[in-house]
């Protein structure tokens, strides 16, 4: 049983941890008095406050308190799932109630069913997710205020501006299944965004900067991300387009990331038995350049994607998951390894903390003096990817680089390829990692894509 809830947080949730627990045993009891061969609930609880200031002024408070459960039950090989955001006895009867109904109603699924008990997590390191922000909102309009200003004083062509937001969020949650599961912990995310717009002769940009963590001391700097936001939107005044060509295209790291999140789609466990990915049976292939690994980290402390375990309770692990190219496992849920006759991964929900290098990470400027002449890629639009054929096509903004440097902004521009090609064609990974989400990386560099231009 989880020992997590030793943390004292029954003063600024609406419930207590214990009492969370209590409401998920009641669903189990519940469930198994109304016929259910085996159920699962998960029962949340948690609140929020974001502040927005534009141009100086508040725009928007906002605040949040939310709280719901849901509920999974088999009968048999049968499922049935209801939630509800109202913690009464009543409500949490009726909610069973439903999902029983639903699960009497539908057809049999020789997948469905617990993760196996093995392979539950049996010990509960705390991994350091709670950190709590003691924001006001007349501190965190002060904070605002003063991320925005940074950015109007980086230069006098910055006229405008879609805001600076400080938001923060805490959470707990309590995951329990008939197998005797009990599981759950704390959690807070807390965030610094601003969006800055610059006017040069009749011609706008617009550009942002943001920060992520689970306390805010490891946060950036409030007038550092005002002012990246403000150097950035004014580096892209005067932009051109550039004609079509087949060049090196360089990823900055807040965009890298998504290169890192098709390869997890691809991989993943729903579009592989649904046979919709373009990583087919690619266990065991060389996927990308032979010096690249791709580590999961699940135990990280303070880890925006860190957990013991996953959503059905099984217990997270590190692994590789690509080494020296070679792709090493899946990400897998119970019910999307049965489907594909394996074990799960432990990725109900998600992945945890993915990070790639190719063991030899350069900085930002090597990078781009590797690359000497191609595509700086800052921003990326759209969603032109194929899953099933890897045909990759988005629209791009960024900058011209030659001789490893960069001359000016471009813009209107599309970038191609294929997704394995891309893969294979990872020349460099950068050091210069940012902390955003699940998957961290720092810029990389392709060595050939199709760039259209104008």
């Amino acid at each position: 049983m989880n020992t997590l809830s030793a943390k004292n947080t029954q003063t600024r949730f609406s419930n207590t941890f214990s009492r969370l627990e209590q409401i998920a045993q009641d669903i189990l009891d519940h469930a198994k008095r109304g016929g259910a061969s085996a159920s699962e609930a998960h029962v949340s609880d948690g609140f929020g406050q974001t502040v927005t200031i534009r141009k100086n002024e508040v725009e928007t408070i906002e605040y949040n308190r939310d709280k719901g459960l849901t509920v999974t039950v088999y009968i048999g090989q049968k499922r049935g799932n209801a939630s509800t955001s109202d913690f009464s006895p009543q409500a949490i009867s009726d909610t069973v109630n439903a999902a029983l109904s639903i699960a009497r109603h539908t057809a049999e699924d020789d997948c469905a069913g617990l993760a196996d008990a093995a392979l539950l997590a049996e010990t509960f390191p705390d991994l350091d997710l709670y950190h709590p922000w003691d924001l006001s909102v007349e501190k965190a309009i002060v904070l605002a205020k003063s991320c925005e200003q940074a950015a109007f004083t980086v230069d006098k062509r910055i006229t405008n501006s879609e805001g600076a937001s400080i938001s923060t969020d805490e959470s707990q949650f309590v995951y329990a299944n008939s197998l005797g599961f009990v599981g759950g912990y704390p959690y807070s995310r807390h965030s610094v965004s601003c969006v800055a717009i610059a006017e040069q002769s009749d011609a706008k940009q617009r550009d942002y900067w943001y920060s992520v963590a689970r306390a805010v001391h490891d946060l950036e700097a409030i007038e550092q991300i005002g002012k990246k936001a403000g150097e950035r939107t004014v580096a892209r005044l005067g932009a051109r387009q550039i004609a079509t060509c087949e060049v090196p295209v360089l990823f900055e790291a807040p965009v890298a990331a998504s290169l890192l999140g098709h390869f997890a789609s691809a991989v993943s466990g729903g579009n592989l038995y649904r046979k919709s990915s373009f990583l087919l049976n690619s266990k065991g292939q060389r996927v990308f350049a032979s010096d690249i690994n791709i580590r999961e980290l699940p135990h990280l402390p303070k880890g925006l994607a860190s957990s013991v375990f996953d959503d059905e309770g099984v217990a997270t692990t590190e692994r590789n998951v690509v080494e020296n190219g070679v792709v090493q496992g899946y990400f897998l849920s119970s019910y999307s390894a049965r489907k594909l006759d394996m074990q799960t991964t432990g990725n109900a929900g998600g992945v945890h903390n993915l990070i790639i290098d190719n063991g030899d990470s350069l900085s930002f400027d090597a990078m781009l003096e590797q690359m000497n002449t191609g595509l700086l890629v800052t921003e990326l639009m759209g969603h032109g990817i194929n899953t099933v054929t890897g045909d990759y096509s988005r629209g791009a903004s960024g900058y011209w680089v030659e001789n490893g440097e960069v001359c000016y902004p471009v813009e209107e521009i599309t970038i191609a390829g294929n997704l394995k090609d891309m893969f294979q064609g990872i020349a460099a990974v950068g050091n210069d990692i940012i902390v955003r989400g699940s998957k961290q990386c720092g810029s990389i560099l392709i060595n050939r894509m199709t760039v259209a231009g104008g």
